[in-house]
């Protein structure tokens, strides 16, 4: 059996070959208009880069190479005797566009246990950090640190084609991958359980290793890392992490380099921290209204907190109009494992009547909750109550995705991004042509 190296090398040559077509007969045929209002507003909605991996639909909501997020938990490959997708299955798809046998995990997931010790360099460079450091501050040094040994670095320096870039980038991107959940589970272990480490199980699947490393026992939170690592592993390339990860990529700079610049991005309190706000806007408001309040209570709770000049933390997305997929996707585990858990039932009721409150205040494009908005409360069902290391899980998912297309980028042989930046005198003066009459 060819293995997902082979397979990633013979779809290759004939993706070079469809995009070198596609540049050279329609390489001049305009995709979109830039307005001032992007310009000044963070690019918003440019359609400007090409990411091969996933998209997202502001209706339909993310699809993975084609697929939602339902037909990926009832397509993808599972643990014996589990009902939730193996990560590793999703990266076989993000990486090559099709879907995994089970073969093709069992063998993402043994590559990625031969691959997964972690050098005593290493180990020395987290030790000398302060356990009271941002996790992923820690996470993202760690994933750094680990540059010291890229291959692909190594085989610029000795000279190698251009069209050989892909090769050392893959071999980074798998020993880096195959590192992610042990560089967590030490940070977590060290920072909160008095450096107590757990050592991997090389019988566990990559998720369900990583939350054996964190010292959870219960067998579905286990369940809850496979899901949790595969919603949260792409959304398409617009997104902080993922752009930043391309743009570093796109000087060349080593998987090492690009990963922990992206890990930096997702640490933002707009990107991946959102999850955290939100689980500390839950507790707040239990503590505040004593314990699961009313229907009643919760309202005038929301309201108060919009008419302070505040957001509802979790509802809204730069994209999407309407219920995250993802999160459905985590509510759906919470009512199947933890129905009366306290937290789930706040999730649940702000679920209910947040999105009537922000209609009615009007200063919300979508209403509807993103992931963030509830996966804080499924991680702090089951122990998991230091909420600075949410994002690290997050970091460890969102890997996954950027790694696959920067696998691509080199594959495909993707420029060096450099847009055009422009003045607000630049801009002024265009306005200003623009009113004179013609």
């Amino acid at each position: 059996m060819a293995s997902l190296k082979e397979k990633f090398a013979a779809k290759m040559v004939p993706m070079r070959e469809r995009v070198q077509k596609i540049l050279k007969e329609h390489g001049e045929m305009k995709v979109g208009d830039v307005s001032v209002a992007q310009a000044y507003g963070g690019m918003r909605s440019v359609k400007c880069m090409v990411w091969e991996t996933s998209a997202l639909d502001p209706i339909e909501g993310i699809r993975f190479r084609g697929f939602t997020i339902p037909e990926l938990r009832e397509k993808l490959p599972k643990a014996p005797g589990g009902a939730e997708p193996l990560p590793e299955g999703i990266f076989y798809l993000l990486l090559t566009g099709d879907l995994p046998t089970n073969d093709d995990v069992k063998e993402i997931t043994a590559e990625w246990q031969k691959r997964s010790a972690l050098p005593a360099y290493l180990l020395d460079t987290l030790k000398s950090l302060p356990k009271d450091m941002h996790p992923m501050t820690q996470f993202s040094l760690g994933i750094l640190a680990l540059q010291k040994d890229s291959i692909f670095e190594q085989r610029y320096r000795k000279g190698m084609s251009k069209v050989e870039h892909w090769d050392p980038m893959y071999e980074d991107a798998m020993n880096l991958l195959a590192k992610l959940p042990s560089i967590a589970g030490f940070i977590y272990r060290r920072s909160y359980k008095d450096d107590k480490q757990i050592p991997a199980d090389m019988n566990l699947d990559w998720g369900g290793n990583m939350a054996h490393m964190v010292g959870v026992k219960d067998e579905a939170f286990k369940e809850l890392m496979r899901l949790y690592l595969v919603i949260h592993s792409d959304h398409e390339g617009g997104n902080v992490s993922a752009h930043t990860c391309h743009l570093v990529g796109s000087a060349l700079s080593d998987a090492y380099y690009s990963l922990s610049a992206a890990m930096n991005g997702l640490a933002g309190p707009l990107h991946g921290l959102a999850n955290q706000e939100v689980l500390r806007w839950i507790m707040n408001l239990m503590k505040d209204l004593g314990g699961v309040p009313t229907k009643d209570q919760l309202i005038k709770y929301i309201w108060d907190t919009l008419n302070a000049g505040k957001v509802v933390p979790g509802y809204g997305h730069a994209v999407l109009r309407k219920t995250d997929p993802r999160y459905v996707a985590q509510r759906e585990f919470a009512l199947k494992h933890l129905p009366n858990d306290d937290i789930f039932k706040v999730v649940s009721m702000v679920y209910e009547v947040a999105p009537d409150i922000l209609t009615q205040h009007g200063k919300t494009k979508n209403p509807w909750p993103n992931v963030d908005a509830h996966s804080g409360c499924l991680l702090y069902h089951y122990g998991l109550t230091e909420y600075d290391f949410y994002t690290v899980f997050f970091g460890v998912s969102r890997a996954m995705g950027v790694l696959a297309q920067l696998i691509w980028s080199r594959a495909l042989g993707l420029p060096i991004e450099r847009p055009k930046s422009v003045t607000t005198d630049w801009v002024e003066a265009q306005i200003k042509a623009a009113a004179q009459p013609k």
